[in-house]
């Protein structure tokens, strides 16, 4: 290990970055992510624009970044039912379920940005990867066949539908996505 990586996380670092990605989020409140410029984030963080380009390469990354919750919020909201590793899956969806996508559908304008439909942009490509590894560590971890097969297909689908839905392509509310949804993930953990 090197010494940068043996070191502790600057708290500077952590601050700034904070305040970039409140900074952005205030902004995307008001406007569509297209339309926010760094001149804005920076001034209302209170930073330099060396500063940002020291933390971020643009605003599309500071972006990921800061929906980097969504993610976790996300995979959190799909395995809420587990209490251990042998636990089984309720057939109605779990209330996290429900909470995220009404959660998600608060920020649809700055998603739907980062989120392509079908799945695809920065913020579909972190939320696939990390959904498909948790799916396939808690196969693995159980014994389950074809941990790599299934964990693709859960996290495509959950993926490709969420930005469907919130690209207004699959029509439902919240509670309602979520009741069509979970079956399906079921389906997919259960067809193999």
């Amino acid at each position: 290990m090197s010494p940068q990586e043996s070191r502790a996380p600057d708290p500077r670092t952590a601050r700034t970055k904070a305040r970039l990605r409140e900074s952005l989020l205030a902004e995307c409140a008001v406007r569509p992510l297209a339309e926010v410029g760094v001149s804005a984030v920076v001034r209302r963080a209170g930073v330099g624009r060396a500063t940002f380009y020291l933390h971020y390469e643009d605003l599309t990354a500071l972006a990921v970044d800061a929906c980097a919750d969504v993610v976790h919020a996300a995979v959190d909201a799909l395995h809420a039912w587990q209490t251990g590793p042998a636990a089984v899956p309720p057939a109605r969806p779990p209330a996290a379920l429900a909470g995220f996508l009404a959660d998600a559908a608060e920020r649809a304008p700055l998603y739907r940005t980062l989120l392509l439909p079908g799945g695809g942009g920065p913020l579909g490509e972190r939320l696939h990867r990390e959904l498909r590894a948790r799916a396939r560590a808690e196969r693995t971890a159980v014994g389950a066949p074809h941990p790599d097969l299934v964990a693709s297909a859960v996290a495509a689908a959950f993926t490709g539908v969420l930005a469907d839905w919130l690209h207004g392509t699959v029509p439902a509310d919240p509670a309602g996505l979520a009741d069509l949804l979970w079956p399906l993930l079921l389906a997919l953990h259960r067809a193999v």
